[in-house]
């Protein structure tokens, strides 16, 4: 039977998780500082790719889920959230408005349940709703406030960069959600960390090629002349600390309790993201933000946490 309550030690791996997860957002600001945002996400696959291919085994899934997670997580997730956070938002600001993602993924699920001519595992309801108004009016909020150029808030541009990043990241959802039911159903259960490993050879060469084209190589030069110790521990806190830890063991928790038992603590990225941009940055924490995070975080917490009566009375997670 599947346990429904964290141990100890695993609610301390998912707290590292999030945390990792939450101060990724000032860690890639930090790398900015000297790296091109195309050529610092470059860098991260990188070193996802190498040398941990040489180790692990292709999984057995389709070079097509690998192409679709690559080029989803490579250029749409983490090269529109780099060239975002490079001047047009502030990591606070880019670690809420990217959790959007959760009302990416329940549409792009449903639409593929259809695709597939699957059972839809959720549909929509009421509570889904009253998330999404809750979420939407909280962007209303931040997009009244653009015009920002200082850094510490933000513009239009950085906005939309960030909401398509939250695509990017829906979209990888869904691709690892199917690649592991088509695995599971060959009798072959998915290795995430190799999946992820695997993916990052579609996300290198596509990355590296447009920041060749649009930064060009006298400006990766100088990133990489300019790069200090503080941007070379940044690339590595992207790839070894967020990608390879922090997906790989987030994997093995959905695995070892019920989605409604890990899910919740995903909201606690955005405060550590926060707490670390206001801390290491100084970035402000003006009334508009404060409100804009109450009720984006409102609508995730409505969306994740919201349980069917008829589910409660089953006992069954939602």
């Amino acid at each position: 039977m599947t346990a429904t309550h964290l141990t100890p030690r695993d609610a301390l791996l998912a707290l590292a998780i999030v945390f990792v997860w939450g101060t990724n957002f000032v860690v890639i600001r930090l790398g900015l500082d000297a790296l091109p945002p195309l050529f610092f996400a470059t860098l991260r696959f990188g070193f996802v790719l190498v040398p941990a291919a040489f180790f692990l085994k292709r999984p057995a899934v389709s070079w097509r889920s690998l192409a679709v997670y690559g080029l989803a997580t490579g250029l749409g997730q983490f090269g529109l959230l780099f060239i975002a956070i490079k001047s047009m938002i502030s990591p606070g600001l880019a670690s809420l408005v990217v959790q959007m993602q959760a009302f990416y993924t329940i549409a792009i699920s449903l639409w593929r349940a259809n695709g597939r001519g699957t059972a839809a595992a959720e549909k929509l309801s009421a509570h889904h709703f009253a998330a999404f108004t809750l979420a939407l009016a909280g962007m209303g909020v931040i997009a009244a406030n653009t015009g920002s150029h200082d850094g510490n808030g933000v513009t239009l541009p950085g906005l939309v960069l960030v909401l398509l990043a939250g695509l990017g990241w829906a979209i990888s959802n869904q691709t690892a959600r199917e690649a592991a039911q088509d695995a599971r159903a060959a009798g072959q259960p998915l290795n995430m960390l190799a999946f992820v490993v695997w993916a990052s050879l579609f996300s290198l060469p596509v990355l590296l090629a447009l920041s060749l084209i649009t930064e060009g190589p006298a400006a990766i030069a100088a990133g990489l002349h300019q790069a200090s110790a503080v941007t070379w521990a940044a690339v590595l806190w992207q790839s070894v600390g967020n990608t390879m830890f922090g997906y790989t063991c987030w994997a093995i928790l959905l695995s070892r309790y019920p989605a409604a038992t890990i899910a919740p603590l995903s909201l606690l990225v955005p405060i550590f993201g926060f707490g670390a941009s206001a801390l290491i940055l100084g970035e402000p924490l003006p009334v508009w933000k404060v409100a804009a995070t109450v009720l984006i975080m409102g609508g995730l917490g409505v969306n994740i946490l919201w349980r069917p009566r008829k589910a409660m009375l089953a006992g069954e997670p939602d």
